[in-house]
């Protein structure tokens, strides 16, 4: 990768803005903000895993490619810069945390400023001492934004790590404030954490305020006990002089009200006769109602009724099924077809086979050779016998030794012949062996196509029965196992939908004036109880009861100022009573406490309601901040997996419930768990790469580091991905580990200059 390339590049974006070196607490003399171009040229690694004392590098500023077999290193030393960036990994259970034996770890990451030609370094040995050198390389990062982020392996590619978290830290970085929104988010957080926390030493907490608050009420409960009497007549005195008050009020009010109740009548009679005429109307209206419903009503009991509630989409996918299942049962029937065809053809020729005439004669004539076998293997060896019998008698009566020796002979080949005429008899004859061949060839034909057309009958029944269930599953039961049935069905159901929907808005015209015609009727009624409410009876209460209820309100006058003259006699008795009382000290001091701890707790409260005030507040300005940002990341993620998809997969986009989904070149929308397991990891490698380029100004000079991200990947959608990655190199630097050779050979292809490192 070419200077001038990367000088461009950081016209594109700021890069780090400085570089305070942090030394065990100590800020790093003369180190102050850089300019240029930064990145990665060396590694070492002192001690580490398997390694010690060994430099990887140089690395170039754009593309970087480090090869090595399998357990070569690769992984290691991803571990080891995230380690030195942002601590060591702490030992759990049987996880690798790559620390030797009898060492500590300790590792170097060397950095260059292109423009300054001078060398940075950042090294950790122990997590206590933090990060050493150019600390500051790392403040608008921090460990799990870099490991979900710039640490790209084939298991991370499958889902993005606490999304949202993400996005906000790296669209918010660059916001012109001090801090990132998203890190006082999380500032605020914690410290909504410590009010809610039931930690005892937290002075803001306010379950600790509540419990103490609960333990000094207990206390003023206990105190109270021994000043309950006082307390009594405390109350009872502050109690009366309002009472007495409130009769004096009431005796005032009392031909107010008298006077009221006659007003009242006249208006009251005047809104019920409104309110009667009203009502009256409500029922036209509902009886119109009831009328229309009865003249659409739509049939309850055959099948066309619940298929008119479907949905557009069910019914679009239900037509698709049943133009499927069509095609399917099409093909069965031409199977059944061929197969009658070929059983009736194969049967046609077993029985020409089995009745032909030239066939018939054959076997006769095998018959006859069998019969001439028979009687030959008979006589031949009889006569032969005979004749030797003769030679072997005249030769004794003779004593000739050669006359019974040529006796003996023709005895032995008779009795030869027997035998051979014996096995020729027992042999089945050929012609018979080949016509029996033939026919049993024939009905092997036969019996094979007769199975074969069984088993496509069987198919085709199975067909039905799946047809069957699936009208039947999906309400088209009323079509009784024909497609052809159940598309009518739907289009009688989308008709009477249509005639609903004219229906229901005959029915909203109509509701729109009992919705009027309510109101009036609420607003008559409202002011009925207003009218009910200022002469201060109930609602039901008739007028011809308003005059009695005068002559009681006279009576309750006369009872009101004896009570009056009793109730002053009681407040002079606790006057002089309470004038000689004394307070107990400890009390005061409890409620002292008490109203102390109450005021740190609502301190506490409000500053907790502050809290929750500024946390909806930046959440707010992080929302707003994502929504300028976040287009242009979708926008750039979506390019890139339409250039790895060899444009198979054309937009990423988020659905209204927060998901990802993406879409491709046919309008087909999926979520990510309905993807291919290569496919997923391409899309979320795009969104990766679009975040990186989008938050140009986080991590500005932290390497991406991609662990053999491409071996899900064929050739084609690897040869993508290396050009997403090299577009990436134009503005971070990127390192990718890889064991494969043709990975290597794809990015010589796109760039024989890429810089090669092997390990």
């Amino acid at each position: 990768m070419s200077k001038q390339l990367l000088r461009q590049e950081a016209t594109d974006g700021p890069a780090p803005a400085e570089k305070a070196g942090k030394d065990v607490g100590k800020t790093t003399e003369g180190v102050g903000k850089r300019t240029g171009t930064l990145f990665l040229r060396r590694i070492k690694v002192v001690s580490f895993g398997a390694f010690s004392n060994k430099v990887i590098g140089p690395f170039a500023p754009g593309m970087n490619v480090v090869f090595g077999r399998n357990e070569g290193g690769k992984t290691t030393l991803n571990a080891l810069v995230s380690g030195i960036l942002f601590g060591w990994e702490e030992a759990r259970g049987i996880r690798n945390t790559y620390k030797p034996e009898n060492a500590e770890r300790s590792g170097s990451l060397f950095f260059e400023d292109e423009a300054a030609e001078e060398e940075l370094e950042v090294f950790r040995v122990k997590n206590t001492d933090g990060l050493q050198g150019w600390a500051s390389l790392v403040d608008d990062i921090d460990k799990e934004t870099f490991l979900t982020m710039f640490g790209l392996t084939s298991d991370e590619l499958r889902s993005l790590r606490n999304t949202t978290d993400v996005t906000a830290k790296l669209l918010t970085a660059g916001s012109g404030t001090s801090a990132s929104p998203a890190y006082a988010l999380a500032e605020i957080q914690s410290r909504i954490a410590e009010h809610t926390s039931k930690a005892a030493g937290l002075d803001c907490s306010i379950v600790q305020l509540t419990q103490r608050q609960a333990e000094l009420r207990e206390a003023l409960s206990e105190a109270a006990d021994e000043a309950d009497r006082l307390k009594l007549q405390d109350k009872e005195f502050h109690e009366l002089g309002p009472e007495r008050d409130n009769i004096l009020v009431r005796l005032q009010t009392l031909n107010t009200e008298i006077e009221s109740l006659s007003a009242a009548r006249a208006s009251l009679e005047e809104l019920e006769q409104q309110q009667r005429k009203n009502l009256k109307q409500k029922r036209k209206l509902l009886d119109e109602e009831r009328a229309l419903a009865a003249q659409h009503q739509e049939r309850g009991n055959d099948g066309v009724s619940k298929l008119v509630g479907m949905k557009p989409e069910q019914e679009y996918m239900l037509r698709d099924r049943i133009d499927t299942l069509l095609e399917e049962s099409s093909k069965i029937e031409h199977s059944v077809f061929l197969a009658k065809e070929d059983h009736t053809s194969s049967k046609a020729a077993f029985e020409v086979l089995h009745e032909a005439g030239d066939l018939k004669e054959a076997e006769q004539k095998a018959r006859f050779q069998r019969q001439v076998q028979m009687v030959s293997s008979i006589i031949l060896p009889v006569l032969f016998a005979a004749i030797g019998a003769f030679i072997l008698l005249h030769g004794w009566k003779i004593t000739s030794l050669s006359f019974t020796a040529l006796g003996i002979f023709v005895i032995l080949f008779a009795i030869l012949l027997a035998g051979a005429a014996f096995i020729m008899l027992f042999r089945p004859p050929k012609t018979e062996d080949a016509l029996l061949q033939r026919k049993q060839d024939a009905q092997w034909v036969m019996l094979q196509d007769r199975k074969k057309l069984e088993a496509c009958e069987a198919e085709r029944g199975a067909q039905e029965e799946k047809v069957r269930d699936f009208l039947k599953s999906n309400g088209l039961k009323e079509a009784r196992g024909s497609l052809k049935r159940a598309r009518a069905l739907l289009d009688e159901a989308k008709d009477r939908r249509a005639q609903r929907n004219l229906t229901s808005q005959k029915k909203q015209a109509l509701a729109s004036q009992l919705v009027s015609l309510e109101e009036a009727i609420a607003e008559n009624t409202a002011q009925r109880e207003r009218a009910f409410a200022q002469v201060g009876v109930k609602e039901d209460t008739p007028l011809s009861a308003l005059d009695l209820w005068i002559s009681q309100k006279t009576q309750q006058r006369a009872s009101l100022a004896e009570a009056r003259d009793s109730i002053n006699r009681r407040y002079g008795e606790l006057k002089q009573e309470l004038s000689q009382a004394k307070h107990l000290r400890s009390f005061d001091e409890l409620k002292l406490a008490y109203q102390q701890v109450r005021t740190r707790q609502k301190e506490s409260m409000q500053d907790y309601a502050r809290l929750l005030l500024a946390k909806r507040m930046l959440e707010n300005a992080i929302g707003a901040w994502e929504s300028k940002s976040q287009p242009e990341v979708y926008k750039q993620a979506s390019r890139l997996l339409a250039l790895m998809t060899s444009g198979k997969w054309v937009k990423i986009r988020m659905s209204p419930e927060g998901r990802i989904q993406v879409v491709d070149d046919v309008k087909t929308v999926r979520e990510p768990i309905h993807l291919s397991l290569a496919t997923c990891q391409q899309l979320y490698l795009s969104l990766r790469i679009a975040l990186l380029m989008t938050a140009e100004n986080v991590g500005r000079a932290l390497p991406v580091l991609a662990d053999d991200i491409l071996v899900n990947f064929d050739v084609e959608r690897s040869r993508g991905a290396v050009k997403a990655l090299f577009e990436l190199s134009t503005r971070r630097q990127v390192i990718l580990f890889t064991c494969h050779e043709e990975i290597v050979r794809l990015l010589r292809e796109n760039d024989s200059q890429v810089n090669v490192l092997e390990l």
